[in-house]
């Protein structure tokens, strides 16, 4: 049993963790490009945890213009074990209104211009996303939510969407159609390089607005999100240091095996692998490359 080190990457309206002991500011260089920002490194109750930014401090990144390949190797090279991501996501059901954290359980990938993997010509690779979050992760965070007294909803669809516009009411008729439960634009391919990462992760969905599909929130403005977004950032912070609490400064490992996918993801022979590309992979895949 190793040493849990809890990764937190926020979303619109979460750019740092209040409350941290021994906090600082560091810059991970990665060789898949710039991190949104640096990395905030503290502890919470034993806990080790590490801070990443997703928009970078200040909001300077679009959804389309975040490096996330180098986001989730800056991670894992920070040693984080396990990631949790919590972000702003528009509702496509009535149940879950502005204000809801809908802990999500599956995605639909509608995003188109992005780099969505480490592998590729020259070393390929194919990891299962059949179940795309730890439940382990998920299961901390509904009781960490019940325990804060924060509305929340257990399971749900999360479809990723280009941006950086919202949706025309079409594209938010047919999410709805498709029996999907949120809308947002940061998960993909978030959540696909972190399995890559043999990372085990976790999201959460802060509901902001209800989407261009309600009659009341035809046209969804940034106004009225970021009066949401701030109620929420403050639920988040207190979110992510109770889960600390309760995942322990002893980790347990993913109950689906996730810290060790690679081992039947690796497909190109070993010999006809792009050496530049490995060498890249040196965080990401380093526990397989050295083992092989």
């Amino acid at each position: 049993m190793g040493k849990t080190v809890l990764g937190i990457i926020g979303g619109s309206g979460v750019y740092d963790i209040a409350g941290l002991e021994n906090p600082r500011w560091e810059r991970v260089k990665s060789p898949w490009g710039e991190p949104s920002d640096a990395l905030l490194f503290g502890s919470y109750a034993g806990v080790d945890m590490v801070f990443l930014p997703r928009h970078g401090r200040g909001h300077i990144q679009s959804p389309s213009s975040i490096d996330y390949r180098a986001n989730i190797d800056a991670l894992k090279r920070a040693g984080v074990t396990d990631a949790i991501s919590v972000s702003a996501c528009g509702s496509l059901k009535e149940e879950f209104p502005p204000g809801t954290f809908v802990i999500v359980d599956q995605f639909i990938d509608r995003t188109f211009a992005r780099e969505k993997s480490f592998f590729g010509p020259g070393f390929v690779a194919h990891v299962s996303m059949a179940h795309p979050v730890c439940p382990r992760l998920t299961g901390a965070l509904l009781e960490a939510a019940r325990a804060e007294a924060i509305s929340h909803a257990q399971g749900g669809t999360h479809i990723c969407m280009e941006g950086p516009q919202f949706s025309t009411l079409a594209e938010s008729s047919l999410y709805r159609s498709w029996g999907c439960s949120v809308v947002g634009m940061t998960a993909m391919p978030e959540a696909k390089l972190a399995r890559e990462a043999e990372l085990p992760y976790a999201l959460v969905a802060m509901v902001t607005d209800y989407d261009c599909w309600h009659p009341d929130h035809d046209h969804v403005t940034v106004d009225a999100v970021v009066k949401v977004l701030e109620r929420n950032a403050a639920n988040a912070r207190r979110l992510v240091c109770r889960v600390a609490t309760l995942l322990g400064p002893e980790r347990t490992p993913s109950p689906l095996g996730i810290e060790h996918v690679l081992d039947t993801a690796l497909i190109t022979a070993p010999g006809k692998r792009d050496p530049l590309l490995i060498a890249k992979l040196d965080a990401v895949a380093g526990r397989i490359l050295r083992r092989e």
